[in-house]
Order: structure tokens, then C-alpha cells, then sequence
């Protein structure tokens, strides 16, 4: 069996972008899952990982050769509330890993102690939203959702106090990187341009390789978080917390805390519990995905040259977005609908089905599920007419279109706070069983009943939780 090489490039940037933090030691800990098929991608070897030694590492006890435990700075705006400083308080990125593919990866344990970064937190995560997170992260990876993954999911054998005592867990997470637009605001606040330059080329060379300074990381970023928008949206996902520390740099979905996917069609749906008065609502994301890069651009602006053409060029580049959007999600939902080459004049077509499922309440992957193998509700009759006009026009199968486009089954809300419950009690066969199903989300043919159906009422989740 093989133990991991690891490297670490973030710790050849100057100290002030981490601190040196140990995990914190458990005293029982417990293999749940381990993604042995990421763990292949990866190029682990997956017999090792579920031995002693690796389940020290998944735990945060031992770290093999080659990593180095840090704490990353960064800081954020939090529901538009400038917090100067934030990091990582409860994970530590224990080193990077190069996939045979020639990939780069992080990997981070989330919930393996306090760190500088905690702000009086323990540090730990309650066993519930490791396994949210496990869930929804590899869901979203079937999907085709640029994602950070689950690599393994860790029972500590300790109890976390939250509103009550409940059972502890650790997840190893994986990402291209966890760079975040609030890396960037922390230094350009300090007006630290140097480590501002440092960060730079370090995001150039990791993600953007093809770019040419800070107006060219701008626009990858912009283009990246266009299209990763528009497929959170084609697929009814809510993230629930996009502060600017929870916005990454490479386009990846990251930090799944109180994120739901919507069963009835609500534009204005928000599940977040500390989401009060509606910021990051299903409809109201791709707003402040624009209003995160826009901060991006701010922070990168002393790097930019003389400001007054900078700032310019910079909104011109921000305002990008909007068009860019706009191209991902008509292709997006075009898709969903048949459509092979869709155009502006499509998008009143499609609006149009959006209109009349928030009036019926209708079930939002279903009614794409439906209109896929052909059994739409009688609600839909009049709007047919119009699609089936349009689909005549193309020459392409809009059923191997809609086939790509639509899952038949995502993580429904109800279902994993069952997954949850169930956890708490030390039965983990639901969450295995969910995973599994999850694996598949586009067979028709799979025996998936379970996760294709809506929650009944006494079943719907009206919040949910950051919990960690």
C-alpha cells in the first residue's frame, strides 16, 4: 500500500497568507465514507487511505510526508458586512496532491480543530453538515457543477456543543484550490501590494495559465463564474451564503452550509436561516455574483496601473458578466427544453414555462423530468403548442438534448435531513443508499423512485442550517 505524496506551494508564499496549525487530535475516529473513486482520480491509493495510517490522516491525528497543516487568511464580505478578517476556522489544508492526469489539488480537513482563524470557535463540525456537504458536493459533481469533492467523510467519536450536544465529524474536502475573492480583499485592504503581486501570480500560474496579469485573472473569473451561476440556476440550486469568502477564484462551488435545491418553482426561495431578508434567494444570485466579482475588481486594482483607465477598463470588464450570464443561461436552459442551438427569442419561451410553474407550484426537477419523457401536466397544454413549434424547426433530438440536461433525481431537502437524523443515530445505511442513487442522476431507468418524489407537507424543509 501506498502512502500519498504531497507538496504544498501555498506555504512558498510569504507568512502573512497562513498560519502553521496542527490539527487537533481525536480519540476515536471512524471511516463513514471514502470516495474511492475520487480516490483513483486522484491517484490514492484507496487501500491505504482505509488503513490505520490513512484513517490518521482523514482525522487530522498523523500527517504523512510531504504535508504541512495551515490555516489560509482571507477575508470577506458577510451579507454585505465588510469582516477584514475571517480564514480558516475550522480547516486546515494539509497539502496538494498532483492528480496522474497532471491536475492540482488541495486537500483540506474541514472541522479538525481551532485554529488562529476561529474567533472563539471550537474549530469542529457537528456530523450533520459533513454529511450534507459529502452529499450535495458529489451530487453537484454528477451533475456537471464545477465543485470542491468529498474525499471522505470522518466520525471523531467526540461530541461538538451546538444548540444540544451532537456526534463530531470531519470531512476531506478537495479543490482545484481554495483561493477565495476574499483572499483577495484581505491584502488589498492591508494595501499590502506586495502579497497582493504574490497572490497574483500564484492564481495565474494555478488556474489561469493562458492570462496576462490582473485584468486578464479578472476576466477568467468573471467568465468562470458566469457559466457556474447559470448551472446552479438550470438545476434550481440555492447556495444560501455566497459571501465573497464563499466565491472561489477557479469557478468551484464551495462551502456547502445551509444550500437547499428547490422542489416547487419559487424565484424568490430562500432556505437559508440566517438569510433574513432574501439576499442570496434562488433569483437574486446571479446579482450578487456580479456584485462579489465587482469587489474582486476593487481588490485588484492596485495592481492595475494608473486608476482612472483601470477603473474603467475594470467595470467594462465586470459588466461583462451580465452578457456572459445571459449566453450560459439560455444555453442552460435551452437545453432543458430541447433546444440544441437556442437564441434570445427563445428566452421568452422559456420564461414563459418558469411563469407558469411558480403559478401552479410545480415541482421544478420534475417539470423538466416530465417534459423530457414526454408526460407533461395538462397546465402546460397552451405552452406545448408553442414548444413543439419551436422543436420542429431544429434538425437535432431534443429527447438527447433534454436527456443531458435534465437529472432525474438531485438531493432533496427532506431527504437528507433524514440522512442526517439517521446519522446522528449511528445508522448510516441512508446515506450510503442516497449517495449511491445520486451517482445516476440522469437514469430514467434506475430504481430511484424515493429521490424522484417531493416531500409530502409534513415533509418540506423551510430552513436550513450553517450548523458547523
Amino acid at each position: 500500500m501506498n502512502e500519498p505524496v504531497f507538496n504544498n506551494t501555498y506555504i512558498d508564499l510569504p507568512g502573512v497568507f497562513y498560519v502553521n496549525q496542527p490539527a487537533i487530535p481525536v480519540r476515536e475516529p471512524a471511516l463513514i465514507a471514502l470516495n474511492t473513486e475520487l480516490a483513483d482520480e486522484l491517484g490514492l491509493d484507496a487501500r491505504w487511505l482505509q488503513g490505520p495510517e490513512g484513517l490518521a490522516m482523514l482525522a487530522g491525528n498523523a500527517l504523512p510526508a510531504g504535508a504541512a497543516s495551515i490555516a489560509q487568511a482571507y477575508a470577506g464580505q458577510q451579507f454585505g458586512n465588510w469582516v477584514p478578517q475571517l480564514g480558516d476556522g475550522r480547516a486546515l489544508l494539509i497539502g496538494e496532491i498532483d492528480s496522474p492526469d497532471g491536475r492540482h489539488f488541495d486537500v483540506q480537513l474541514k472541522g479538525s480543530g481551532p485554529t488562529a482563524f476561529s474567533r472563539n470557535g471550537d474549530g469542529r463540525a457537528a456530523l450533520g453538515p459533513v454529511l450534507r456537504e459529502y452529499i450535495v458536493s458529489e451530487a453537484m459533481a454528477r451533475l456537471g457543477v464545477p465543485t470542491t469533492r468529498a474525499l471522505a467523510a470522518v466520525a471523531t467519536g467526540q461530541k461538538v456543543q451546538r444548540e444540544t450536544a451532537l456526534p463530531g465529524g470531519i470531512l476531506t474536502r478537495v479543490a482545484a484550490s481554495h483561493i477565495r475573492v476574499g483572499t483577495f480583499q484581505y491584502f488589498a485592504a492591508r494595501r499590502d501590494t506586495d502579497a497582493l503581486q504574490a497572490l497574483l501570480s500564484h492564481t495565474i500560474a494555478r488556474h489561469y495559465p493562458d492570462v496576462d496579469g490582473p485584468m486578464g485573472l479578472l476576466a477568467g473569473v468573471v467568465s468562470r463564474q458566469a457559466e457556474l451561476i447559470a448551472r446552479w440556476l438550470s438545476l434550481g440550486f440555492i447556495h444560501g451564503v455566497m459571501n465573497t469568502d464563499n466565491m472561489t477564484i477557479s469557478g468551484e462551488t464551495i462551502d456547502y452550509g445551509p444550500c437547499a435545491f428547490l422542489d416547487e418553482y419559487d424565484p424568490g426561495k430562500v432556505f437559508s436561516s440566517i438569510d433574513r431578508h432574501g439576499r442570496y434567494a434562488y433569483a437574486n444570485q446571479t446579482g450578487i455574483a456580479g456584485w462579489n466579482l465587482a469587489q474582486l475588481a476593487s481588490s485588484l486594482l492596485p495592481l492595475m496601473g494608473p486608476q482612472e483607465p483601470a477603473i474603467e477598463k475594470a467595470t467594462e470588464v465586470v459588466n461583462g458578466f451580465t452578457e456572459a450570464f445571459q449566453s450560459a443561461w439560455l444555453g442552460a436552459f435551452g437545453a432543458k427544453i430541447g433546444l440544441a442551438k437556442p437564441t434570445r427569442h427563445d428566452q421568452v419561451l422559456i420564461n414563459d414555462l418558469l411563469k407558469l410553474m411558480a403559478e401552479h407550484g410545480a415541482d421544478f426537477t420534475n417539470t423538466f423530468s416530465a417534459l423530457r419523457e414526454g408526460s407533461a401536466p395538462e397546465w402546460l397544454s397552451g405552452w406545448r403548442i408553442a414548444w413543439q413549434a419551436r422543436l420542429a424547426a431544429q434538425s437535432d433530438d431534443p429527447q438527447a438534448i433534454m436527456a443531458r440536461a435534465n437529472p432525474v433525481v438531485i438531493p432533496r431537502n427532506h431527504l437528507i435531513e433524514k440522512v442526517i437524523e439517521a446519522g446522528y443515530e449511528g445508522d448510516f445505511g441512508p446515506f450510503h443508499e442516497m449517495n449511491a442513487a445520486l451517482a445516476s442522476p440522469f437514469d430514467q431507468s434506475a430504481d430511484n423512485q424515493l429521490y424522484r418524489t417531493p416531500p409530502r407537507s409534513e415533509e418540506r424543509v423551510t430552513q436550513t442550517f450553517c450548523g458547523t
